[in-house]
């Protein structure tokens, strides 16, 4: 049975956390590996003091997210009990989620390569120079990286690609990444998955900009647009287009028949005497033209094709 001096502290933590889910709406599913005590100080006073951090035994955070929900009939944080596993903490914040984000990617460490260390991202030793003495090249046998003499040390001749994101660091790969003082890994919090109002999403969301969701919407709409057309179906996206391209049927028509309109009045006028037209425009020497009366004209072809489309402003 524990101690009362440790019952204390678990009922102080379930009180906090407790506390923490009343008081905060949004946090971060955090994941805590490889991160020093000192990085861990300079990431909470960053955060501060719109966000904290609050770590702790799994058990204890499930127990009292659990009591939590039982005693307030309420299921909003009970999607993290299934994301806590492992090194994982919670940030609880006020703040906007995108900014929280990145400064937490701020507060990342060189590392070098440990032996059995799983390596969170590729790792290439650029060619060239490398300032190690002959008596070395052992390292670069053992790897089967092609190396050459060069005023007394070691070059490498090309790019190397030396270790794959999700491989095992190998004793070879550590001892050569560190005699040419290369870190190759950099370790900070990593987000895990982000809450907000009772949803739990994936981290990569918060990079979504409104430019490319406005892209995507731009694109889902011309394709619904050139479906519906093409179906001879009506939709909101398409009654524009139909609407321009209904235009141009009817002054095509107009054109070659004794109908007109006043708007077909103009096209006919042109294709009648194009060179009217022509010397309305004002001379190329730069002489500005003399006025002329104002006179109200009718939109052209042209302007009337962009009223259609213009509903998709």
């Amino acid at each position: 049975m524990p101690s009362a001096t440790k019952l204390e502290k678990k009922e102080a933590y379930h009180a906090r956390l407790c506390d923490y889910l009343d008081t905060y709406e949004k946090a971060f599913i955090v994941h805590a590996d490889n991160v020093g005590s000192k990085q861990f100080s300079d990431i909470r006073a960053a955060l501060r003091p719109e966000s904290l951090i609050l770590m702790g035994k799994n058990t204890m955070m499930k127990r009292s997210i659990r009591l939590y929900c039982e005693e307030k009939e309420d299921d909003r944080w009970a999607p993290l009990l299934d994301e806590l596993v492992g090194n994982v903490g919670i940030i609880f914040t006020k703040a906007d989620l995108a900014s929280v984000k990145d400064e937490i990617a701020k507060y990342k460490v060189g590392a070098p390569a440990r032996v059995g260390l799983v390596a969170p991202n590729d790792v290439t030793i650029p060619g060239g120079g490398t300032g190690m003495d002959p008596s070395q090249t052992s390292f670069f046998q053992a790897l089967n990286i092609a190396t050459k003499i060069n005023k007394g040390t070691i070059d490498i001749v090309n790019d190397v690609h030396l270790i794959k994101a999700g491989d095992k660091v190998g004793a070879s790969e550590a001892a050569l990444l560190g005699k040419l003082g290369i870190k190759p890994f950099k370790y900070g919090l990593e987000i895990l998955k982000v809450y907000e109002n009772g949803s739990l999403f994936d981290a990569a969301v918060l990079s979504i900009t409104d430019e490319a969701l406005l892209g995507s919407a731009a694109a889902a709409l011309a394709n619904v647009a050139a479906l519906s057309l093409a179906a001879n179906y009506p939709t909101l996206a398409s009654i524009p287009h139909s609407v321009v391209n209904g235009y141009k049927n009817v002054l095509a028509i107009a054109v070659e028949t004794d109908y007109s309109f006043p708007l077909a009045d103009k096209v006919k006028a042109y294709l009648a005497d194009p060179s009217a037209f022509a010397s309305a425009a004002p001379a190329a020497s730069g002489e500005p033209a003399a006025a002329a009366p104002a006179k109200k004209e009718e939109p052209s072809e042209e302007e009337e094709e962009d009223m259609g489309f213009s509903l998709f402003d």
